[in-house]
């Protein structure tokens, strides 16, 4: 029996931190446990996960959907297109069979990415080289997750490019039941009509939407800014989470738009999300003053999880007084102030 792989390729950089990346894991395994109900696809479809943030791994190689567990979600800094591109076009290399003169090979493989940023990192020399030598070889259908998602540079990669809006628990069981559709037509589809391309169910205009995005290439993702701390009792990292809001602010003067970031978040994360993140780190930085909340460790409860050491790094904090750095391991010492002062930068992540 042919496989049709399906490869899902998903993105798990700190911007999906919380209830985004959480939801993704849990689409993935109701994905795969309606589609054991069609035996059209327990048949033909094998699948594999890839993940990527600063860096793309397989989390699961190409497996029959029967003996196929979904993986848990990594997290890490990052949205390296680039990267994930590379990787897949070495996995398609590596583990779909080709046809020979003695058997018929794989069906052509459907790629599901599904990204919720804007790449950071150079994806140019990879989307040339997927162009060029792999885009008529499978079938890659790109959904940007919410409004920030860069479909500008999705659409240079595919011509099936969606945007998934949906808030509700009701939308995403509607996005996982299109997801699942999809893959069951496909299945039921393949050799009858290969050569005309890639078949999708019927889209529920409701939650996806096929949209044109205008956006500029950034080494980090200016929609959110993500921190990165660490508890100063046990030393495990965190994340701050803060989504940039915007308003419009006039006289009869002068009108100028007004861009600060609202607090979101804060996730205890493992030390996984270091191994997860692009090596080559950002510089790029954000004052204090443009973030609004501060929020408690989720690990020992300090009300503050904002703190700055002179190394630069951020740990939580119970209040003024004596702590030891979980970062440095230099010893410090916090004073109250009643002045914010011009606030002070931080480096922020990728995204």
């Amino acid at each position: 029996m042919r496989r049709l792989p399906i490869f899902f390729l998903l993105d798990v950089s700190e911007s999906m931190a919380g209830a985004n990346l959480l939801k993704m894991e849990e689409a993935l395994g109701r994905i795969v446990t309606s589609l054991r109900r069609d035996p059209h696809a327990l048949e033909t479809v094998f699948i594999s996960v890839i993940a990527f943030a600063g860096v793309a791994r397989t989390l699961a190689p190409l497996t029959d959907l029967g003996a196929f567990y979904a993986p848990k979600l990594p997290i890490g800094s990052g949205t390296s297109l680039g990267a994930v591109l590379r990787h897949l076009m070495s996995e398609l290399d590596q583990v779909v069979l080709k046809n020979t003169a003695d058997q018929k090979g794989d069906w052509r493989p459907i790629i599901y990415l599904l990204t919720d940023g804007k790449p950071t990192d150079d994806a140019q020399p990879a989307i040339d080289e997927w162009n060029i030598r792999y885009k008529r070889r499978a079938d890659l259908i790109a959904i940007g997750l919410g409004r920030f998602a860069d479909l500008h540079v999705l659409a240079r990669i595919t011509d099936h490019v969606l945007v998934f809006e949906g808030t509700s628990d009701d939308d995403y069981c509607r996005f996982i039941h299109w997801i699942t559709a999809s893959v069951t037509v496909q299945s039921r589809s393949v050799g009858a009509a290969e050569s005309d391309g890639v078949r999708l169910a019927k889209i529920d205009d409701t939650i996806l939407k096929t949209l044109d995005s205008d956006s500029r290439l950034r080494h980090y993702d200016n929609d959110c800014v993500v921190l990165i701390g660490r508890c100063q009792r046990n030393r495990a990292p965190y994340l701050m989470k803060y989504d940039r809001e915007s308003s419009a602010l006039s006289t009869n003067e002068f009108s100028f738009e007004l861009t600060q970031y609202l607090l979101s978040g804060c996730y205890p994360v493992d030390e996984s999300f270091f191994a997860w993140s692009d090596p080559t780190g950002t510089v790029e930085t954000v004052n204090t003053l443009a973030l609004r909340g501060i929020p408690s460790c989720p690990y020992c409860g300090n009300p503050s999880a904002f703190a700055r050491c002179a190394c630069g790094n951020l740990l939580c904090i119970s209040g003024p007084g004596h702590t030891v750095c979980p970062w440095c391991g230099d010893s410090i010492e916090f004073i109250a102030s009643t002045n914010d002062g011009d606030g002070f930068d931080v480096c922020r992540g990728k995204g």
